[in-house]
């Protein structure tokens, strides 16, 4: 039996295809690898122009301005050192204004008596020593006798008045306060206050708003008003 071998022979033809100038499959599978290469890198380079810098650029810019508004932004911070505390004094202030006119729709009570329900009900900072128009003798009595003496630095937002009655002379003052002792100060300031005389006070439990959810106490203070 004859045998052929082709082998020899396809790969001689490759060799002359080589030197004839008819591409193989090997440069084809060349020029399609460089093809491909070629492709990721315009991909890549159409990324970085499009979509890459423009973003870099913006974000140098934003920098940039948040640079430039560092110096306006503490020049703004050093003009409102001290606002919060002036705007709690005037919520304060308005608070206690409320409370007075309250009072005063309910029932017109002296000038002079309201005037001094707002000076003991009026907050003026804690280095500002507050207190009730007082006589020589009382005031010399607050100072040696621990009965009579009040706190200088009390804080009187923590008491607010609900209804204040006068009747024929006799008054009954009612509210809320955060503790007993805001009670007791409150109550120790309208006894050495040169308007009210044999004031008694008396405090109930505490109670739960039932819009804020905060507890206080209630408390009731009588006495007689000195026209």
């Amino acid at each position: 039996m004859i045998k052929i071998n082709l082998l020899p022979q396809k790969r001689a033809k490759q060799r002359a295809g080589r030197g004839t100038g008819v591409p193989t499959p090997d440069d084809a599978a060349a020029k399609h690898l460089l093809l491909g290469i070629g492709a990721l890198l315009g991909l890549a380079a159409l990324v970085f122009f499009v979509f890459d810098m423009p973003l870099r650029n913006e974000k140098r810019d934003l920098d940039a301005s948040s640079e430039a508004l560092k110096p306006q932004i503490a020049e703004k911070k050093t003009q409102l050192v001290g606002y919060p505390e002036m705007q709690k004094a005037e919520t304060d202030a308005l608070t206690k204004i409320g409370s007075i006119n309250r009072l005063q729709d309910a029932k017109v009570v002296p000038a002079n008596v309201l005037h001094e329900l707002g000076k003991i009900l009026m907050y003026t900072g804690p280095m500002v020593r507050r207190g009730p128009t007082m006589t020589k003798l009382m005031s010399k009595a607050t100072d040696i006798d621990p009965n009579k003496s009040f706190q200088p630095d009390w804080d009187p937002t923590h008491v607010w008045l609900s209804t204040f009655t006068d009747n024929s002379g006799t008054f009954k003052l009612e509210g809320g306060a955060q503790s007993r002792d805001d009670v007791t100060q409150l109550s120790k300031r309208l006894a050495a206050s040169i308007y009210f005389i044999d004031v008694v006070p008396s405090s109930g439990d505490r109670v739960v708003d039932t819009e804020s959810n905060l507890s206080y106490y209630k408390f009731a203070i009588t006495g007689k008003l000195a026209y």
